[in-house]
């Protein structure tokens, strides 16, 4: 049996409906919050090449962090551009702060994206050239000198071999203390970690080598328009895949001068990339700098490019009217540059500098 409703019901019911047609009449005058009227707050930081205390700085200066190191930064985006490793001893401590606060962030509504950088792919293809001992001693443990011995037990026969081969007359011995002298403690746990299948090596090829936020792009070293062409979908997706194969061939994207880890064709010509390039021509003239980079960001969608790699000691850059942005500036105590940040809200762009701190 169909119950009818009194008129108080109806009356309710009418003004709930005439209610709900004015809020749809008011969102649509006002229109709904956007990102444009709530602009998302990134936060850039360029090359740290091992230097936790500047990395320390920077963190607590921007509101990154609390003074025990974990997420204070709300909804923020923080980007660090590559390039932890090398040149400084403490890149393992940056790494496991980057590592906890990638877990934290989300809990708070933001969000860590850490970018390869060239150093990254170095350390995961065995390139040790510029690994600091402070780098290895990070890793030594209670069993670092029998591990070590096992390793060169297993590989004597090589060892000895290669060592001959420069002069025939060392010892067993000598060559055993040379290879020692060569090889720290920590120094295998740290090529393990590194490697493809090892804990620090499967993270760093996790992380995008090129990132989208919004209108901004961030890469490394730079973006070419050969690669820019392709996608950066389709960029990240042949890194991830030279990681896994630690490809170090010439034609490697990780080591190519023209892929987004080497690429500095952005900030000036660069001869090693204008090698890989066919030759200019009347007819195909080589493309400004402004071209290439008005090139890179058609094909990007994106309304600038926010590049590391390169340092510039005097402190960010904004370029190319804001469409260029370099956040290198030499961090790491290595090379004695400003403490500096990017911080980008909508449209704005603000560098920021903090002093560095005693050591």
């Amino acid at each position: 049996m169909r119950m009818v409703e009194g008129a108080p019901v109806v009356r309710l019911r009418r003004a709930v409906r005439v209610a709900l047609a004015a809020l749809a009449t008011l969102l649509v005058i006002v229109g709904t919050p956007s990102l444009a009227q709530h602009p998302q707050r990134i936060v850039a930081v360029g090359d740290l090449h091992g230097d936790f205390q500047a990395w320390t700085a920077i963190a607590r200066a921007a509101g990154l962090v609390d003074g025990h190191g974990h997420w204070a930064g709300g909804a923020t985006v923080l980007v660090q551009d590559g390039d932890i490793t090398d040149r400084g001893p403490d890149s393992l401590k940056i790494i496991r702060n980057l590592q906890q606060l990638q877990k934290e962030a989300p809990r708070k509504g933001g969000k860590v994206v850490v970018v390869l950088g060239n150093h990254e792919a170095m350390q995961l293809l065995g390139d040790f050239r510029y690994t600091t001992p402070g780098e290895y001693a990070a890793f030594v443990d209670d069993q670092s000198a029998a591990r070590r011995d096992r390793v060169y037990e297993l590989n004597k026969a090589a060892i000895e071999a290669a060592a001959h081969a420069k002069d025939p007359k060392l010892t067993p011995e000598a060559i055993r203390a040379q290879w020692l002298a060569e090889t720290p403690l920590g120094w295998v746990e740290h090529k393990l970690a590194w490697a493809p299948s090892g804990e620090l090596g499967k993270w760093a090829a996790r992380n995008p080598a090129v990132v989208k936020i919004s209108d901004t792009v961030f890469v490394h070293g730079g973006l070419s328009a050969e690669y820019a062409a392709t996608g950066i979908d389709e960029i990240n997706r042949r890194v991830a895949a030279a990681m896994a194969a630690a490809d170090d061939t010439p034609a490697s994207i990780l080591t190519g001068p023209l892929g987004p880890l080497w690429y500095r064709g952005l900030t000036g010509r660069d001869p090693d990339a204008e090698a890989e390039r066919p030759p200019a021509t009347n007819a195909t003239p080589r493309p400004t700098i402004d071209q290439e980079l008005t090139a890179v960001l058609a094909a990007t969608g994106a309304k600038r490019i926010v590049i590391g790699h390169t340092p510039i000691l005097t402190g960010i850059a904004i370029l190319n009217g804001g469409r260029l942005v370099r956040i290198d500036t030499g961090i790491s105590r290595y090379y004695g540059g400003p403490l500096t940040w990017l911080e980008i809200v909508g449209d704005q762009l603000t560098p920021h500098t903090v002093g560095r701190p005693a050591p």
